[in-house]
C-alpha cells in the first residue's frame, strides 16, 4: 500500500498585513517542523510574493482561489500561470467558503480544477456538507456528488489533494470527532476504489478541516485515513506549529 505523506495546510483567508504575517512566518521558519510532513500556506492573493519571499523553502505557499483560465478580462481575478509567477505551487479550490458566500457551483469548480492542473499547479480541492445535510442523512450524497465533479476533471491525481470539510465544523468551534471523521474519509476511500482505481484509493491523501487545533490534531492524525488537515483560524498562531507536528 501507498506510503501517504501527511500534508499540512494553513489557510489564513482573509487575514493579516505584512507585520503580522512576517511575525507568522519567522515562527514558522524557526520551527522545527516534523519532516515527514508536508506544508503549505495560503496566503490572501495580494501577499503571494510576500509569503513566498518570507517563508522557508521547506513550506510550500498557495492561492485560495483562482480562476478558470490562463489569462484576459476578468477584473479581480488570479490565474494559475500568475500564480506559479509568484512562486507558489498550490491552489485551494471549491472551499466552502467559495461556494456558499460566493456561490460558486460545482459546475465551475470543475472547470477551475481541470485549468490548474494543466497549468501544473497543485490542487486542494475543497468537499463538505451543510449541518442541514448532515442533519438529514445526505452527507454521502452530496460529498460524493462533489467529488464526482471534481474527479471528471482530473487526468493526474499525484497533484490533488482532496480537503473533506463538513461546513458545520468550519470555524464554528464544532469539530468532527475523530470517528466521525475517519467514517467519511474511510467512505470517501471507498469512493475511489469503486470509481476511480485502487491506486489512486490507496495513494490520494485525504485531508480534514474543520476547527482543528492543538488540542484535537493528534486524535484526528492517529485515524487510518485521515492523512493531514486545512487549518484555518489556528494556522495564524503559533499551535499551528503543534498541528503540523501532529504526527511527531
Amino acid at each position: 500500500m501507498a506510503q501517504r505523506r501527511f500534508f499540512v495546510g494553513g489557510n489564513w483567508k482573509m487575514n493579516g498585513n505584512k507585520e503580522s504575517l512576517e511575525e507568522l512566518m519567522s515562527t514558522l521558519n524557526t520551527a522545527s517542523l516534523h519532516e515527514d510532513t508536508e506544508v503549505v500556506c495560503a496566503a490572501p492573493s495580494i501577499y503571494l510574493d510576500f509569503a513566498r519571499s518570507g517563508l522557508d523553502s521547506r513550506i510550500s505557499v498557495a492561492a485560495q482561489n483562482c480562476y478558470k483560465v490562463a489569462k484576459g478580462a476578468f477584473t479581480g481575478e488570479i490565474s494559475p500561470a500568475m500564480i506559479k509567477d509568484c512562486g507558489a505551487d498550490w491552489v485551494i479550490l471549491g472551499h466552502s467558503e467559495r461556494r456558499h458566500v460566493f456561490g460558486e457551483n460545482d459546475e465551475l469548480i470543475g472547470q477551475k480544477v481541470a485549468h490548474a492542473l494543466e497549468s501544473d499547479l497543485g490542487v486542494i480541492a475543497c468537499i463538505g456538507e451543510k449541518l442541514e445535510e448532515r442533519e438529514a442523512g445526505t452527507t454521502e450524497e452530496v460529498i460524493f456528488a462533489q467529488t464526482q465533479v471534481i474527479a471528471e476533471n482530473v487526468m493526474d491525481w499525484e497533484k490533488v489533494v482532496l480537503a473533506y470539510e463538513p461546513v458545520w465544523a468550519i470555524g464554528t468551534g464544532k469539530t468532527a470527532t475523530p470517528e466521525q471523521a475517519q467514517e467519511v474519509h474511510e467512505k470517501l476511500r471507498a469512493w475511489f476504489r469503486a470509481n476511480i482505481s485502487e491506486e489512486v484509493s490507496d495513494s490520494l491523501r485525504i485531508i480534514y478541516g474543520g476547527s482543528v487545533t492543538a488540542a484535537n490534531c493528534r486524535e484526528l492524525a492517529s485515524q487510518t485515513d485521515v492523512d493531514g488537515f486545512l487549518v484555518g483560524g489556528a494556522s495564524l498562531k503559533p499551535e499551528f506549529i503543534d498541528i503540523i507536528n501532529a504526527r511527531a
